[in-house]
Parts: C-alpha cells; structure tokens; sequence
C-alpha cells in the first residue's frame, strides 16, 4: 500500500510540474514590460510577467510568473514566482517585474499598483492613484519572493513606476519613474538604496524629464485643454565597453511607443544625461532592457505593438563604444 501511495504522490507530482512547465510560444503570449535574467549558476534564461492570482473569496491579488528557457528560443512555463501578502500596503495590480541578483540573492522591482486616490483630479485627466515600485527577495530566480518592507522604496509623495537596479562603486541606486500623470512632463529619478535595498536612503534626483528628448512628444491632451503629458517609461542602465553609462527608456513619437537613449556625460549615475538624436526602436515597441547571452551577446528584449496584443521581441544588439544598434530579431518557436 505504501508503494502505491508513493507511486501515486509521484505520478502526481510529476503532472503538476508539467502542468507549471509546458512547453509556450512567445508568438502567442500577450505580454507586456518584459524581462529577462540571464542566470549563469543554472544555464537559464528567466522571463517574468505580471501574472494576478484569485484568492478563495474571489478578489484578484497582484503577482508574477516565470517562464524559462536554455535557449532563447524555445519557453515552457508558467511558474508562479512571486504574489503579494495581504499585510502589503496594497495587493492591487503589478507592472514591469523586473530581477536582478545582487549579493548572491534574487531580487524582484516590481510597480504596485492600488485604487488609493490621492488627489483630485482635472476632468479628463487620468486618476491620481498610488503606485510605487516595492522590492521583494528571494533565494532563487523562480522564487518565491517576499517583500523587504510592508511599504514601496521610492517616495510616498510620487506617483513612481518603472524601478530598476543600478550599483556604482558599491552603492546600490534605484532608477525609476516619476508618473507623467502627477508631473505632466515626466522625469526619470535616482533614490540611493540601503545596501540590503529594503529601504530608500536620502532624496530623489531627478535626472531628466521627458521633453529632454528631441524625438518624444506629447500625447496631445493639451489640444483638449489640458497640461501637457510627455509620457517616461521603462528605464534601463547600462555601461558600454569604451565605459560610457547610457539609459534606455520609452515614451511616445508621432503617437507610438518609441525607446531612446540617454547618455551621462560625467559616466555617473548623477549625470548630467544628454539625451541621444536618434531612438534605437521607433516601431510603436519599448518598454526595454538590456541582457547578456550565455555567449556573450547583448541582447533587448521589449514589448510590441503597445496598442494591443503585445508580444515579447528579443533582439541582438551591437554595442558601438558611444551608442547601441539594433541587430537581427531572435526568432521565437
């Protein structure tokens, strides 16, 4: 009987991981603000969505999934890696998960989302909801992830979005986003970390606002009598091989979502950044980041179209020294 039993938790246990690991195509998954982590100790490549889970009593939770691959081309998944207690500051939606490893563990930036309206809005202007980026741990790339504080890291007072990890000399950084609905033209900001990064050390930078950018425009509310609203998304860091620290980040051209590029003159996180002439994605695609193949390849992976029925793109990337260039897609099962 006992044999039984156990041939049976077996069989059980196998058609649940299967169930987690299915063999997926990217083609067919509707994805937004991807991203992917390149882990050297398991050889795997970990793309995280955000993924809400139904509690018993029906109310829908934020969370996030994994799916995984050996080869950039062919996925199974999901996994759920990461669902948000109910003693968080909010259990609403989450936006871009985004992993880093850092110290020898695992750590999730994720936009929490929440229906806490702060502030009374214009009429015709999006509420002004909380959000904010919070960062959750975890030992492994599949999780699970649990929160280092019941609270967000970027300022109570921002509507913050978008946060990402960038260490200089040691010192860990958040770079985010400061919600265009609360400024009008939005920025990207800095916020030192603790070096455990449960919590925010000192003020906000802001780096740049969105207007910075000779290709970004408006998304034309103000034709309606409105601010201006100059949209900052998805910012990502990275140092060139000549050492020269550039920003990818989305917003809109001529009414697509475009990614551009923005350079600190001084190589510091502080800046001053410049922002370059020309988008190294105009094809109403962004939301991106940046990755290393196994072998070496720079990688972007992003979301596209914008409007509707997005899908994961990974593209190879040429890395010229002062700019980066847009390579050949990485075709997808």
């Amino acid at each position: 009987m006992k044999k039984i039993i156990l041939t049976a938790f077996v069989a059980l246990a196998a058609i649940a991981t299967g169930a987690q690991t299915k063999k997926v195509s990217l083609k067919t998954l509707q994805f937004r603000d991807p991203c992917i982590l390149a882990d050297k100790p398991s050889h795997t490549y970990y793309l995280y969505r955000s993924n809400s889970v139904k509690k018993p009593d029906g109310t829908m939770v934020g969370g996030v999934e994994v799916y995984t691959s050996t080869d950039l081309h062919a996925w199974r998944g999901p996994k759920q890696v990461l669902t948000l207690p109910s003693t968080n500051w909010s259990t609403g939606t989450i936006w871009a998960p985004e992993v880093h490893e850092y110290r020898g563990k695992y750590y999730a930036f994720v936009t929490v989302n929440s229906d806490i309206v702060w502030k009374k809005k214009v009429e015709g202007w999006p509420d002004y909801t909380w959000r904010g980026t919070q960062i959750l741990r975890a030992d492994k790339p599949d999780g699970p992830f649990l929160p280092l504080s019941t609270l967000q890291q970027t300022p109570l007072d921002e509507m913050a979005l978008d946060g990402t990890l960038w260490v200089e000399d040691g010192v860990p950084y958040m770079v985010y986003c400061h919600e265009w609905v609360q400024l009008g033209d939005g920025a990207v900001n800095a916020i030192r970390l603790s070096p455990d990064l449960s919590k925010a050390v000192g003020a906000p930078q802001m780096l740049f606002r969105g207007s910075a950018a000779p290709w970004a425009n408006s998304t034309g509310m103000e034709e309606k009598g409105l601010p201006i609203s100059i949209i900052t998304d998805g910012c990502y860091l990275y140092r060139t091989r000549t050492g020269k620290l550039l920003m990818i980040w989305s917003s809109y051209h001529k009414g697509e979502y475009t990614t551009g590029i923005a350079e600190s003159v001084t190589g510091k996180i502080a800046g001053p950044w410049k922002q370059q002439p020309e988008p190294i994605y105009r094809n109403d695609g962004g939301h991106g980041m940046l990755f290393r193949t196994f072998s070496g390849q720079l990688c972007l992976t992003l979301h596209q179209p914008n409007k509707s029925e997005e899908r994961v793109h990974i593209f190879k990337v040429d890395d010229l020294g002062s700019t980066l260039r847009l390579g050949a897609e990485i075709e997808q099962e």
